[in-house]
């Protein structure tokens, strides 16, 4: 079972769908409890970091995406839970404190003439370690679905599964260990898309 985190983040039931459509058994959670037998988990995400954030801290799934981490089991984090992964953003003036998972802040696109942001649309993948799971039968230069302004900045390029080109080359993805992030949308992605959450589907079972 995968228990995917609901913390009235708008594109839950998409993910749902994907997730369902990749041959996955999913149990939609708004509690800590929901992950304690949960074979893998995915923090999905639209919208504001510390909006993300704050959700998360009421319905106490901080410390629960935390603890669940530690047991080695797969997680996957889908775009504004990719950022929260980090320790801070610089989005709105960000008070809010990231999961700090991974070292490395959340900025946003440098501004540029003729350059839209955010991010809408479909951009190219740069697969930078072939060894992650997540990229198994995805070639480089696959294209994925993105509606962002901001990115993380990994401290530890060592985690750097996928490079985009938006202006700036940013890390469209990460791994390490049993923790894996997009800043792409999987479930907006179509055939890469599921894909991807297939053999994140696999690794949990």
């Amino acid at each position: 079972m995968i228990a995917l985190l609901d913390y009235d983040s708008g594109n839950l039931r998409s993910v749902e769908k994907a997730l369902l459509k990749v041959g996955a058994d999913v149990r939609v959670t708004r509690r800590p409890e929901g992950m304690a037998d949960a074979r893998a988990v995915v923090l999905p995400g639209v919208g504001a970091f510390d909006d993300c954030l704050n959700a998360l801290r009421k319905q106490e799934l901080l410390a629960g995406v935390k603890e669940f981490i530690q047991t080695g089991k797969p997680f996957l984090g889908i775009c504004v839970g990719y950022q929260a992964l980090f320790e801070k953003s610089e989005e709105f003036n960000s008070c809010a404190a990231g999961l700090g998972v991974f070292g490395g802040k959340v900025v946003r696109f440098t501004e540029r003439p003729g350059l839209k942001i955010p991010q809408i649309g479909w951009n190219q993948l740069e697969v930078t370690r072939a060894d992650c799971p997540l990229y198994r039968g995805i070639a480089s230069g696959s294209y994925v679905y993105f509606v962002h302004s901001f990115y993380p900045q990994p401290a530890d390029a060592g985690i750097v599964a996928t490079r985009t080109d938006y202006g700036d080359q940013f890390a469209s993805s990460v791994w390490k260990d049993n923790v894996f992030a997009t800043q792409f949308h999987p479930e907006k992605s179509q055939d890469v898309g599921l894909r991807l959450l297939k053999n994140f589907v696999e690794l949990a079972r």
